[in-house]
């Protein structure tokens, strides 16, 4: 595939096919099951809102993160090693390694601020 310019679409593209391999993974695909249920158009949504605020800084997103992820049971911390591997995967395939890795520097401070709040300690890289 060739890479993607960084704008909505491409950015709706990236949570789509993200969110596609977490629903489809043995071990985190139940925990956000449990958690949306059937509430993924919205869910899509919102991640789509977040990632464009963040890499575009569009501001369309609103809300507390951190709060929202605590209320989450099922959270083991393997499953933000896994969460990152999916994501970093689809963040390569379709974007330029300098798009890519900036998307990543991003989630790895999402999952270790996460991590943190789960279990008080960080042990992802």
């Amino acid at each position: 595939m060739s890479q993607l310019a960084l704008n909505e679409e491409s950015i709706t593209t990236l949570v789509h096919e993200f969110y596609d391999g977490v629903r489809a993974d043995p071990e985190l695909g139940p925990v956000f099951d449990q958690a949306i249920g059937e509430n993924w158009t919205p869910h899509l949504a919102r991640m789509v809102d977040f990632w464009c605020t963040v890499m575009l800084k569009t501001r369309g997103f609103q809300g507390n993160v951190f709060g929202k992820h605590m209320l989450l049971n099922g959270v083991q911390p393997e499953h933000f090693q896994r969460w990152l591997k999916l994501f970093d995967a689809a963040t390569k395939r379709l974007f330029s390694a300098e798009d890519a890795a900036e998307f990543q520097v991003v989630s790895r401070r999402i999952a270790a601020s996460l991590q943190y709040g789960f279990f008080g300690e960080v042990k992802v890289a």
